[in-house]
C-alpha cells in the first residue's frame, strides 16, 4: 500500500465552462428575437432590387417610345423611302437620310480597317510577347486613349490632324493612288478620310482591350499543346491562341464598329459637314449622329426635326442591336474561361 503523503495539495474540480460566459444577453441577439421572421424583409428587398433591374428595360422602352413619337411626322411624310433618298432640302422641306448613312458607313469601315490591324498586334504583343516591367505600362496608356474626351480628339483633329492632311500625308496618297479614283478632287484637310483617321484612333483601346482580355481567357493548355507538337512561337499564337479567341475578337470588333456609328462630336469637327456623296475620300461629307449634332438647333419646322429624329431612332437601333451581337460573341468565348496566370 502507497504511503499518504501529509502535504500533498487538494486536487480541485474545473469549473463548468459555461461559468465563464457573460449571461446578459446580446444585443445583436435581442434584436433578432424581437424582429420576429425576415421573411417581409428578404422579399422586400428582392422587389426593391427586381425593380432597379427593370428600370433598364423601362429607359431604354422609354427613350424608344419618344423617338417613335416625335418621329411620326417624318415616317408619314416619307415612309421608308425616307432611308433611301439623297434630297436633303430643310428650305422646301424635302428629306432623305441616304448620304448620312453613307457617310456612317465609310467612315466606320475605314476607321475599322486601320484600327484593327493595329489593335490586334497590341493585344498580342501585351499578351504574348511583352516583357513583364512594360505591359502595365502599356496596358495603362492604351485604356488611357478610351477615358480622352470626345471633343479633346475633335480639338487635336483641327489643330494637328487637318494640316497634315492637307499639305503631307494628302499629296502623298495621291501620287500612287490616283488611279484608284478615291484620292481625286480638292483637299481641303477636312473630309471622309480625316474623320475615319480619327475614329481609327479612338476605337483603338476599345478593340484592343477586349482582344486582349479575349487572349487572355485561352488556357495555358492550348499554348503548351501546340508548342509540344514542335510550333514555333508564331505558330503557336496563330493556332493556339488567335484561332481559339476568333468569334470574341470578331465581337471586339463590332463593339468597336458600335462605337464608331455613334461618334458625333470629334466627326463633326473634321468631316465637313455636307449632305453629299462622293467617291473621293478627300470630299466632305456628314454622317447620322453628326448631322443631328450640326443641325438639331437650326430645325425649325416641324417636319425639319422630325426627321432629324427619325434619323436618332436609326441610329439608336443600329447601334442597340450592333452592341447586343458583339456582347453575346465576346461572352461566348469569354464565359467560364479561367484567367491566365501572367
Amino acid at each position: 500500500m502507497s504511503p499518504i503523503l501529509p502535504n500533498a495539495p487538494a486536487v480541485h474540480s474545473p469549473e463548468p465552462a459555461l461559468a465563464a460566459i457573460d449571461p446578459s444577453p446580446s444585443p445583436i441577439r435581442d434584436f433578432l428575437r424581437k424582429r420576429g421572421s425576415g421573411r417581409i424583409a428578404d422579399n422586400s428587398f428582392a422587389a426593391v432590387m427586381l425593380i432597379c433591374a427593370c428600370s433598364i428595360f423601362a429607359i431604354v422602352l422609354f427613350i424608344f417610345g419618344i423617338l417613335v413619337v416625335h418621329s411620326r411626322p417624318s415616317l408619314v411624310a416619307f415612309g421608308w423611302k425616307f432611308f433611301t433618298r439623297s434630297a436633303w432640302d430643310p428650305v422646301s422641306g424635302d428629306f432623305g437620310a441616304l448620304p448620312f448613312i453613307f457617310g456612317t458607313l465609310a467612315t466606320s469601315l475605314l476607321a475599322l480597317f486601320m484600327a484593327v490591324p493595329l489593335a490586334l498586334g497590341v493585344a498580342v504583343f501585351l499578351t504574348e510577347l511583352c516583357p513583364r516591367p512594360l505591359r502595365a505600362p502599356i496596358s495603362f496608356l492604351t485604356e488611357l486613349l478610351a477615358a480622352i474626351p470626345s471633343v479633346v480628339y475633335g480639338l487635336w483633329a483641327v489643330f494637328v490632324l487637318v494640316p497634315l492632311m492637307r499639305n503631307p500625308i494628302g499629296p502623298f496618297l495621291v501620287k500612287p493612288l490616283s488611279w484608284t479614283g478615291l484620292f481625286s478632287g480638292p483637299n481641303f484637310g477636312v473630309g471622309l478620310l480625316t474623320a475615319s483617321i480619327i475614329l481609327a484612333i479612338m476605337i483603338l483601346p476599345i478593340i484592343s482591350s477586349l482582344t486582349r482580355d479575349i487572349m487572355t481567357a485561352v488556357p495555358n493548355s492550348q499554348r503548351e499543346a501546340v508548342l509540344a507538337l514542335g510550333a514555333t512561337r508564331w505558330e503557336m499564337i496563330r493556332i493556339g491562341v488567335l484561332r481559339n479567341s476568333r468569334i470574341g475578337i470578331v465581337g471586339a470588333i463590332m463593339l468597336g464598329l458600335g462605337r464608331a456609328l455613334g461618334e458625333t462630336m470629334a466627326v463633326t469637327m473634321v468631316i465637313g459637314n455636307h449632305p453629299d456623296i462622293g467617291k473621293s475620300l478627300f470630299a466632305p461629307a456628314n454622317t447620322l449622329a453628326s448631322v443631328i449634332a450640326g443641325e438639331f438647333s437650326e430645325a425649325t419646322s416641324d417636319i425639319y426635326l422630325s426627321a432629324l429624329i427619325e434619323i436618332g431612332l436609326a441610329l439608336f437601333l443600329v447601334t442597340i442591336v450592333v452592341n447586343a451581337i458583339a456582347r453575346l460573341m465576346v461572352w461566348a468565348v469569354t464565359r467560364g474561361a479561367p484567367a491566365r496566370v501572367h
